[in-house]
């Protein structure tokens, strides 16, 4: 699989008129981010924190230090050549370039591009390239879709033993260390981000970190939280009663519930992602809550657990079928409760849409 994405990107290289590409980190050679690390991967299927690919219409490099060539040896598509770094990542590799050659501009600093400058043969242009990668891994094929859905059905699982275990008398911070011990318990490398779980007023700060508040009776708990199976993600959001909650909390859980399987039937192939984001936000303003809903509608996920395309007020892409996106509407009162509910979805090539989410949306009330 990796050889043919290489041959992808390669013909994408010498559309945009280069001779090769850099893929990977240049800003932390040896301590990458989560982009480069998911861009190698997607491309040659090195799983490590430092390599870097280079692509062009003849040629398959892969470059890595001694700590990872065996794991290289393992795991790096047949395709590429893979190439021992003696001291450092960079220079060593900036040496093998030649002609026109693009970089991810969006990841490296004005210093580091200065050493690959330096290093570089002379000759050698570097062009600003960031994107490409992305745009050929936003489409997922059937082995990413498997993964992600086989990350899904293990967060449903969790769900399904939260509930069963109950959560008063619990702190936050306990039940996100349980969820991400279950998740690897059946079978997940483990949480795709840490797990939100927010009790009443905390459940309107929408990105809660997990605390040492018990949660209680008569309160709303939210749970945001996503597997790991094979690098690719799962995200899904649940919102529970805790106990016997307010007819204003189980009114505004409706409306969401309302809005989020509205934005469901709207999106699929050609829709655009500011109208998906409408379809739930019109829904939810006239119901008063409009300014309540301060994010979009959802983001991509795959390899990272946020990638294109966008749902949002602002958002200019376009659904296409391999997408895989969130529906994810939110109501927050602050200093109150707030309230969100999320499914994955894959978008099909015939207007269909995939739901990789199967724990019940219906309000929960969970001791």
């Amino acid at each position: 699989m990796s050889g043919e994405r290489a041959a992808r990107l390669a013909e994408l290289v010498a559309e945009s008129g280069l001779d090769g590409l850099l893929v990977g980190d240049l800003v932390r050679p040896g301590d990458s981010g989560p982009d480069a690390i998911a861009n190698v991967r997607w491309l040659t299927g090195f799983s490590g924190t430092s390599g870097l690919a280079l692509v062009g219409s003849d040629e398959r490099l892969f470059f890595t230090d001694f700590r990872y060539v065996e794991r290289a040896a393992r795991e790096v598509d047949s395709g590429f050549e893979r190439v021992r770094i003696e001291h450092q990542l960079v220079p060593e590799t900036a040496a093998r370039l030649r002609g026109r050659v693009g970089f991810d501009d969006a990841q490296t600093s004005v210093k580091s591009l200065e050493r690959l400058r330096e290093a570089a043969p002379e000759g050698v242009e570097l062009v600003p390239a960031g994107g490409l990668v992305e745009r050929l891994r936003r489409a997922k094929d059937e082995g990413e879709v498997e993964a992600m859905a086989t990350a899904a059905r293990i967060a449903d699982e969790v769900y399904e033993w939260l509930r069963d275990r109950g959560f008063e008398g619990r702190t936050e911070a306990e039940v996100a260390l349980a969820a991400e011990v279950r998740m690897r318990e059946l079978g997940a490398a483990g949480a795709s981000f840490p797990p939100i779980v927010a009790a009443a007023e905390n459940s309107a700060v929408p990105h809660h970190e997990a605390s040492d508040r018990v949660i209680g009776p008569g309160e709303l708990l939210l749970i945001d939280m996503g597997a790991k199976v094979d690098g690719y993600c799962s995200d899904c959001t649940r919102t529970f009663a805790v106990g016997e909650v307010s007819e204003e909390e189980r009114e505004a859980y409706r409306l969401v519930l309302e809005a989020q399987e509205a934005a469901l039937r709207a999106v699929g192939s050609g829709v655009g992602g500011r109208e998906a984001d409408a379809v739930a936000r019109d829904l939810l303003s006239e119901a008063g809550f409009g300014e309540r809903f301060g994010h979009g509608l959802g983001h991509g996920v795959g390899l990272e657990i946020h990638e294109v395309p966008r749902l949002g007020r602002r958002s200019d892409d376009i659904l296409a079928p391999g997408d895989a996106v969130t529906i994810e509407p939110g109501v927050y009162l602050p200093g109150r409760f707030g309230i969100r509910i999320e499914d994955l979805v894959i978008v099909g090539a015939d207007g269909d849409v995939r739901n990789l989410s199967g724990f019940t949306k219906a309000l929960l009330t969970v001791d």
